[in-house]
């Protein structure tokens, strides 16, 4: 299988809907069929219905080919590995493309192992060259770039970060009617009994930044007092807490909380900068989030041109009542 052979997607379709990922995972498959010339197609576990189908159309996927029993391959990862390693033999796949989240960072290296092929997780940029196919990553958070020559002579497994993937639809991108398909393997494929029977999610306060889907984030306008509030605030929504570098200098709270060039680079679905006056280094780490709200007693803060709200408040005057309204919302419990 070389550089002729399709791309094949695996997208999942959490609680049967495609969400945001399944979106960015096409619109990044129809650009790197373009990049490298070749057709693509979608691998899926569970046969979307008619509603699904027209997303998929959306984004001009070709065909889709679903897994005869792989509703029942979800909570087995290693399973379903060799099951979609052997999809990819069938379907003539060279590069195959995973969400890297939990799911898909657990199934590359299965995928990768049963094929023999080259792996890269967390992809960033794809190049043709006279030599081969150049594929980066990003390293050490967005500091290092790391590329390596993919030579063709073996399929390409790859993980895409979510924070990269865009749900954006190309002006070129013509809309489609998939061609559906139900794929079954030519002999059993048996695997690990290890099974997946329950799901925690993930904690607000403790998940890793780069996860986070919203995040509240204090900044030198606060003083401990509004710090504290602030806190409580975030425990009472059940979101993220960040900080700036100069409220890590002051001892504040750990290096695992503070946003910015130097820190975590967060892409949420919403970031609310309270107190922050708005660094290039901050804006930089931020610049990518979908959604940025900012509160800043200072109408000039550098902030403002760089959110899509912007409220001129006193933090000393809003967190009480804030505070005041979400716990009459929520009981007031933390």
């Amino acid at each position: 299988m070389g550089i002729n052979g399709k791309i094949l997607v695996f997208v999942d379709l959490p609680g049967g809907e495609l969400d945001e990922t399944g979106r960015g995972l096409l619109s990044y498959a129809a650009r790197l069929a373009g990049t490298l010339d070749v057709p693509w197609g979608v691998a899926v576990a569970v046969a979307p219905d008619s509603a699904q189908l027209a997303g998929f159309g959306a984004y001009g996927t070709p065909a889709i080919t679903c897994m005869e029993t792989g509703k029942a391959l979800l909570d087995t990862p290693a399973l379903l590995g060799k099951h979609l390693a052997a999809m990819a033999v069938d379907e003539l796949a060279s590069v195959i493309i995973l969400p890297h989240n939990d799911l898909g960072a657990s199934l590359a290296p299965v995928v990768a192992h049963a094929l023999d092929a080259a792996i890269m997780t967390e992809l960033a940029t794809v190049r043709q060259s006279a030599d081969g196919v150049r594929i980066s990553r990003n390293a050490l958070g967005v500091r290092i770039a790391e590329t390596r020559l993919w030579d063709r002579t073996r399929p390409l497994v790859a993980t895409l970060p979510l924070r990269a993937m865009s749900q954006v639809l190309l002006a070129t991108v013509r809309p489609s009617s998939p061609a559906v398909a139900t794929w079954r393997p030519a002999a059993p494929i048996s695997g690990p009994t290890t099974a997946v029977t329950g799901r925690i999610p993930p904690d607000p306060q403790t998940v890793d930044l780069t996860e986070a889907e919203v995040i509240f984030s204090a900044g030198k306008g606060c003083d401990p007092a509004t710090f504290d509030q602030l806190k409580e605030l975030c425990k009472l929504l059940n979101v993220s807490f960040g900080v700036t570098r100069p409220v890590y200098d002051l001892g504040w709270t750990g290096f695992e909380r503070m946003v910015g060039q130097t820190g975590r680079t967060v892409t949420p679905r919403l970031y609310v900068a309270m107190g922050i006056s708005g660094s290039m280094h901050h804006v930089g780490g931020i610049k990518d989030s979908r959604r940025i709200v900012a509160i800043n007693n200072d109408s000039k803060a550098p902030i403002f041109p760089n959110c899509d709200e912007g409220f001129v408040s006193d933090l000393k005057e809003l967190l009480p009542r804030l505070l005041d309204q979400v716990k009459a919302r929520v009981g007031g419990a933390a």
